[in-house]
């Protein structure tokens, strides 16, 4: 056909595209674009109209037509990434949950569910998972589904920034309360990151004492912050059977709360207590008194948080 024929044909059947997408939006989820559907049609329109031979095809409507619809199922199948036995899977757990819903007249349980399948109820969940894992959600969809609305946000709000920077000042605070070696051994291990072989090296024991060493720290650490910030959290530790180390443990906790007060704890962090300040890499001496300023004070937290 010459170039006036294929724009006339075009043209004049540019509503057979709008057809065939409104007929499928109603069975689309919403995140599907409309546009891209529009865009594959009018493609699909203008190939048929070039292929078109009046001579042999009576009907372009229904030439067309048919080509545009497959051009949208093809458009749809890119726009999926599950695979199509996952969904064909899907649609026939749904038709066998909703057969088995109006035979029982209420919500069948997962071994109902298997049974009618004709599989385990172990299989049944790996094919919900896969299913769950499959569908695609809109941040930014009708109101009562949006996502956006529903999702956490993680981000700390201002009590939140200073009761996390209050933790970092009890967590340098109870460093800096242990004893000299167990400190040596949290400091030298977990802030400035040194491999546990040196650090048995400088203590001179093996490393099986230092990783001792550093478990009892990290228990002790974890008590003592939460002796001054939720004392029902902290355990009970050797208390019931040792009266010395329960007066160790009592003493330990009376020096982190003695070590400073809010203002000072605070101070720690700054503006932002992500970014680090004057680290101990470099200092020969740990067991100094002054008031060092940790490496990577965040570090510790998961440890004993």
């Amino acid at each position: 056909m010459v170039d006036t024929d294929v724009d006339e044909l075009v043209r004049t059947h540019l509503s057979l595209v709008a057809v065939h997408v409104r007929q499928l939006s109603g069975k689309l989820p919403p995140h599907v674009d409309r546009d891209d559907l529009t865009a594959a049609g009018l493609t699909a329109l203008v190939i048929s109209a070039q292929a078109y031979h009046p001579e042999r095809i009576n009907s372009f409507a229904g030439f067309a037509g048919a080509r545009i619809r497959w051009a949208l199922l093809d458009e749809l199948r890119g726009l999926d990434w599950a695979p199509r036995s996952t969904r064909s899977r899907a649609r026939k757990m749904a038709a066998v949950r909703r057969d088995l819903t109006t035979a029982l007249a209420r919500t069948p349980t997962s071994a109902e569910l298997a049974e009618a399948l004709v599989m385990t109820v172990k299989d049944l969940d790996t094919a919900l998972q896969e299913t769950d894992a499959a569908q695609v959600l809109s941040l930014q969809g009708p109101a009562s589904h949006a996502l956006i609305d529903v999702l956490a946000d993680r981000r700390l709000g201002p009590e939140g920034v200073m009761l996390y920077r209050e933790r970092i000042g009890y967590l340098r605070d109870a460093v800096e309360a242990l004893s000299p070696r167990p400190r040596m051994v949290v400091v030298r291990h977990v802030l400035q990151e040194r491999p546990m072989v040196e650090v048995a090296a400088e203590l001179g024991v093996t490393e099986s004492r230092v990783s001792q060493l550093l478990a009892q720290a990290m228990a002790l650490l974890r008590d003592g912050i939460n002796a001054q910030l939720d004392p029902d959290l902290v355990s009970p530790g050797g208390d019931q059977n040792s009266p010395v180390v329960a007066r160790r443990r009592a003493a330990y906790f009376a020096r982190i709360a003695a070590s400073g007060d809010l203002r000072s704890r605070l101070a720690i962090t700054g503006h932002d207590p992500r970014q680090p300040v004057r680290s101990y890499r470099g200092r020969e001496n740990c067991y100094s008194n002054q008031r060092p300023v940790f490496l990577n004070r965040a570090r510790l937290l998961p440890f004993i948080t």
